[in-house]
């Protein structure tokens, strides 16, 4: 008898009163690489804004240079701290060099999120 599969509900939540972003940053030709770097160290830094609630780094799969960001902030009190903070500062003085052109944002407000908690539990080698 085959083992019956347990249901699993994604967990979704409404998103009163949040703000969010959808950034496009076009890397130079060959530097996606170290925009990474510089993205992935910005994002071990994110316990200093505690509203920014969730913060997405996407590789573009058509474009070797694109890179997305997918921002949610509790409220516009959070997202003005993001660009207050030290980190984003040290972010935006550093990205320039690796860009070519600047950023593409879509603001946004978000209304509802739903996440299958396994992705959250599952172990991950960075």
């Amino acid at each position: 008898m085959a083992e019956q599969q347990e249901s699993i509900e994604p967990r979704t939540a409404l998103l009163p009163g949040r703000r969010s972003l959808l950034v496009r940053l076009t890397a130079v030709d060959g530097m996606r690489p170290a925009l990474l770097d510089l993205l992935n160290t910005y994002a071990d830094g994110l316990a200093e804004e505690p509203g920014t609630e969730l913060f997405i780094v996407s590789m573009d799969p058509d474009d070797a240079n694109i890179v997305w960001l997918y921002e949610i902030f509790a409220d516009e009190d959070a997202e003005n701290a993001h660009r207050g903070s030290d980190g984003f500062a040290a972010l935006m003085n550093a990205m320039p060099p690796m860009l070519d052109g600047p950023p593409a944002v879509l603001r946004t407000v978000p209304l509802r999120m739903s996440l299958q908690e396994q992705v959250l539990s599952e172990e991950w080698d960075f």
